[in-house]
């Protein structure tokens, strides 16, 4: 019997993941260091936030509160469409609020591009806005 290999060979052991280990380490990085594609929902819910950020200067509530925003949507390879308006086609910040509404968006993790589309048709008006914006205007 030797006992000084069985020794060696208990200690190689003792630091050698088990393939358990080993498959949970392989499942933690996908890709072998790219990132794995983030999900669509947890996409939306950043750019709201972002565009939360943006506020109309006029007004010192933020755009989707304001409801400016008619529709998101981000779609499976990270392309976010955003359809908004201005409170009025001759809102002093139309040449400002789009391009950083489009700029915010782009900024957030896993998006890659933005459409943005600017329409007049429904026009807005309060009613659009939520709850809290009517609480914050004192409407």
């Amino acid at each position: 019997m030797n006992t000084e290999r069985d020794d060696a060979t208990a200690e190689r052991a003792a630091e050698e993941p088990t393939s358990s280990e080993t498959t949970e380490t392989a499942e933690a990085a996908p890709g072998a260091g790219s990132p794995a594609p983030r999900d669509v929902d947890a996409i939306k819910y950043d750019v709201i936030a972002a565009m939360k950020t943006v506020y109309d200067p006029e007004i010192p509530v933020d755009i989707y509160e304001l409801g400016l925003i008619y529709e998101l949507e981000i779609d499976e390879s990270g392309v976010a469409h955003v359809v908004m308006t201005l409170t009025t086609p001759m809102c002093p910040a139309a040449e400002i609020l789009p391009p950083e509404v489009e700029a915010k968006t782009r900024e957030v993790e896993g998006v890659s591009d933005v459409r943005l589309e600017l329409v007049w048709e429904p026009p807005w008006n309060m009613d659009m806005m939520s709850p809290a914006a009517r609480l914050a205007l004192n409407v």
